[in-house]
């Protein structure tokens, strides 16, 4: 037995919610490309590698994080994000190395790995439901459901 096409019941009409998913149907391209880069070595591999190699190179993990932010607040320019979530990136990026950071690893570098899971997986969630979507449904994948929380949609 096979589903038929998505009826006006199964389906979010909500304007902001379509317009999310027009949005990202329409920079799937330049979302895949920054997803790539940040599953690359040198993208995820060697800047979490870094950190638990106590080395300041897991600072650059700030650059990505922030591009994620700015692709994925483009999606969406007129919401505000999650305040959440824009905590935690607040506190994961803007930090520039200091020699006592060494003494104070964890408390200083960890929001700087943490900020970019968090926004990594937004990115990913918009590129796998950018892809996988054609209508928002009402009854909602887990990942599909947190981007609606990322911008204040559910």
């Amino acid at each position: 037995m096979t589903a038929g096409p998505p009826t006006s019941a199964d389906v979010d009409s909500r304007q902001p919610v379509l317009a999310l998913l027009a949005n990202i149907r329409a920079a799937l391209p330049q979302l895949e490309q920054l997803l790539d880069e940040c599953n690359d070595e040198w993208g995820f591999e060697d800047p979490v590698y870094r950190f638990y190699h106590q080395s300041f190179k897991v600072y650059g993990l700030q650059g990505k994080t922030k591009a994620i932010v700015a692709a994925l607040q483009a999606l969406a320019p007129d919401r505000a994000l999650n305040e959440w979530f824009a905590q935690i990136v607040q506190e994961g990026t803007g930090k520039k190395f200091e020699q006592d950071h060494n003494r104070r690893w964890l408390e200083v570098t960890r929001p700087i790995v943490e900020a970019f899971f968090h926004a990594k997986y937004c990115l990913e969630m918009a590129v796998r439901y950018g892809k996988k979507l054609e209508q928002p449904p009402r009854l909602l994948p887990s990942g599909w459901a947190a981007l609606l929380y990322l911008f204040n949609l559910r």
